[in-house]
């Protein structure tokens, strides 16, 4: 996470609901946020992977970039394939330095263009989003960014999402994973892409911050949907194997050692052209020096990040970077960077906790197999 200064945290247009529903607040990237509600981080974990949780994200940065040739222009920021983004599809890239480290990592969706010329959605992280805004104001003066700060941002994660929603945005259930439409609800325009960061099925839901407790209220009277706070959804996603910025991924990372070469295409990979694509290309012909791995740990403590990782020898060869109890397995569960002749799965490796080894081996990622929507072929 990037630093916050000492002005008091922030609230989202939900914060009476939560407060209402019972909420355990906690600061959280600058704003006051759930942990978790009545029924614990364990339950409200449980219940998304069997039915759908209610998230509040509101804290994230939204944002359209707009003007003409928006997509190549942006390309110079990301490593990720913009421009050959259709039109309601959404792509998952990073923020690179020069340095070829990770400023932030971000959700890109290509609107229909408009009379000022193309438009992009985008979705970045809370605690990067004013860095973020004003870079793109630096490096690309010459388009138009809006921030949707007058919009709140709502997560319907789990098996029974889709069935929830569809009550309310009628088409819902037959969207394309990844994949961005519009819907009018009780006279709002909802901006809904069937995506999420929980491994599950779902929809993220941008909503007018007026109606926000009003579209949470009507989700939420539906037994299939409870208000689920940050506590799961941190464990949700380090199920999922997904990074966290700030922990998993960060200025000294690359996308390559964070294991994210998927999001760069082929095209963008050989033609580079954006911030640190010189070690992003060496890396990718030479191979990288540490790899981010799953850990799975043998007994019932957890490792939270800050624990070295050690080898059989008892060197220290890496540090991990999220860690916790995974309800799901009902096990301990960790993620860190390991040098590459460590990362095979199945290689046995130790998590110092207090002063103490915790036999730990390595497992392929996803911990949970990921649930996402897959249109039928």
């Amino acid at each position: 996470m990037t630093s916050q200064d000492d002005s008091p945290p922030a609230r989202t247009p939900l914060y009476a609901r939560h407060i209402a529903l019972g909420g355990r607040m906690t600061p959280f990237a600058g704003y006051e946020l759930p942990v978790n509600y009545s029924g614990g981080i364990l339950g409200e974990h449980l219940f998304t992977r069997e039915s759908a949780g209610l998230f509040d994200v509101s804290h994230m940065g939204q944002a359209i970039l707009c003007g003409p040739d928006a997509a190549r222009r942006f390309e110079s920021l990301v490593p990720g394939d913009i421009l050959a983004l259709a039109i309601g599809r959404i792509r998952y890239t990073q923020f690179t330095n020069d340095q070829g480290g990770i400023y932030d990592d971000l959700m890109v969706t290509k609107l229909p263009a408009d009379a000022r010329g193309e438009r992009l959605f985008l979705v970045v992280n809370a605690a990067c989003k004013s860095e973020d805004f004003a870079r793109l104001h630096e490096k690309l003066p010459e388009l138009n960014l809006e921030i949707l700060d007058s919009r709140a941002l709502l997560a319907l994660q789990g098996p029974l999402a889709a069935a929830a929603l569809e009550r309310h945005a009628p088409g819902v259930a037959d969207m394309e994973f990844m994949s961005l439409q519009n819907f009018s609800w009780n006279g709002a325009e909802l901006f809904i892409t069937r995506s999420g960061y929980t491994g599950e099925d779902g929809y993220e839901i941008s909503v007018p911050a007026e109606k926000a407790e009003e579209l949470a209220d009507a989700l939420l009277a539906d037994e299939k949907v409870r208000a689920i706070g940050l506590g799961a959804r941190d464990s949700l996603r380090l199920e999922a194997g997904l990074c966290l910025y700030g922990h998993d991924i960060d200025l000294a990372t690359s996308p390559i050692e964070a294991g994210l070469v998927w999001s760069i295409s082929r095209r963008r990979r050989e033609e580079g052209g954006f911030p640190g694509a010189a070690r992003i290309q060496r890396e990718l012909s030479e191979g990288v020096t540490r790899r981010r791995v799953g850990l799975l740990l043998d007994g019932r403590a957890p490792a939270r990040e800050g624990a070295e990782i050690v080898d059989a020898q008892g060197a220290t060869i890496g540090i991990v970077t999220s860690g916790g109890f995974s309800p799901s397995l009902g096990r301990p569960i960790a993620m860190g960077y390991v040098p590459p002749a460590f990362s095979a799965p199945g290689t046995a490796l130790s998590l110092m906790v207090r002063g103490r080894p915790l036999a730990a081996h390595v497992v392929a990622l996803p911990f949970v197999p990921t649930r996402y929507h897959r249109s039928p072929k």
